[in-house]
């Protein structure tokens, strides 16, 4: 009898032992991610938020060891996708990659079911490359941006420009062109930057105002011709193409941008975690490289400095809208 309490107190000792043993590989497997991660990006395949998005979230599927799945839900400018992705549970299993476009949305759209403001917490800017002018080589014969400007003005309505929808930056590029020019271009709204610029390459329609990013495998085959930059400077990777001021539009200035957020109430160590492997991804010498060929460089701006950015796209794009008159089609 005099046995049994010391067995009893070998036995506590040896599950506590265990049970310490147990508790870091418990923890690890706890950790974020322990399952695969949706990202939504608001537009089919191929347009420019996911030629930023897929060498992004491959990388982060190879450095953290689970899987950055790509889940594309186009329509209504990019504000379908918003939308669903606002309503997902924030537990950290659902991200959303949106764009300038969703900056500009509360001045198109006045009946929005979400706001980017709101309803997300801002994790960090993934890119901003300029906008550029391109055109069909096969039904546009210019080939600069005074060309471009002498053949509208000449013939008023006769070209069309195709955008990724109404709302978005593509469309309000167009109508800043026209406002900045006084010329008129007819503009045809696609759902997405991929069917637009399907069309564009299959001479459906004769030009777009697009983001680089999504231009420039087309640009560099020669499917498409790059008339001008809306930068502040040439891109990277395009040197050879001038910018709007260089061209004669001096006030011609847009970027469009790609950002991640996550559903408002996600906890704030797994947005943290996010952006520091999305820091570790994009400061990688194979994702610079990448970005370079798609027409920008690496952004460093997270968080709370991204949530004030966007804060001021809003407002500025309120008033281009207001500026240039643009309304839905």
């Amino acid at each position: 009898m005099t046995q049994q309490p010391q067995d009893h107190q070998r036995r506590r000792a040896l599950i506590a032992g265990a049970a310490a043993l147990a508790a870091p590989w418990a923890q690890a497997q706890s950790a974020w991610p322990s399952k695969p991660v949706t990202i939504v990006v608001p537009f089919p395949p191929g347009g420019g938020t996911d030629a930023f998005a897929r060498p992004l979230f491959a990388a982060l599927s190879r450095n953290v060891g689970r899987q950055f799945v790509i889940d594309n839900k186009g329509g209504a400018g990019g504000t379908l996708g918003a939308g669903i992705a606002a309503k997902a549970a924030p537990d950290g299993y659902t991200f959303f990659m949106g764009a300038v476009h969703h900056a500009i949305a509360p001045s198109m759209y006045p009946k929005l079911d979400y706001s980017i403001l709101a309803d997300f917490v801002p994790v960090g800017l993934i890119a901003s490359v300029p906008q550029v002018i391109v055109v069909n080589p096969q039904r546009v014969q210019a080939s600069t941006l005074k060309d471009l400007l002498e053949h509208l003005r000449k013939n008023p309505g006769r070209l069309n420009y195709a955008s990724a929808g109404n709302g978005t930056s593509h469309h309000l590029a167009g109508e800043l062109f026209k406002l900045q020019t006084q010329t008129f271009i007819t503009h045809i709204p696609y759902r997405g930057a991929g069917p637009a610029l399907q069309d564009l390459i299959a001479g459906q329609v004769d030009l777009m105002f697009d983001g680089l990013g999504s231009s420039a495998t087309h640009i560099k085959s020669g499917r498409l011709r790059a008339i001008a930059v809306a930068g502040e400077q040439r891109a990277p990777g395009f040197p050879d193409v001038p910018t709007a001021a260089e061209a004669g539009v001096p006030t011609y200035k847009v970027a469009t941008w790609y950002g991640l957020w996550a559903p408002k109430g996600t906890p704030r160590d797994i947005t943290t975690a996010m952006a520091t492997e999305m820091r570790k991804a994009l400061n990688a010498d194979d994702l610079k490289t990448t970005w370079t060929s798609l027409g920008t460089s690496t952004p460093n701006l997270w968080g709370e400095d991204f949530g004030k950015f966007v804060d001021s796209e809003v407002k500025r794009w309120a008033e281009v809208v207001k500026n240039s008159g643009a309304r839905l089609d």
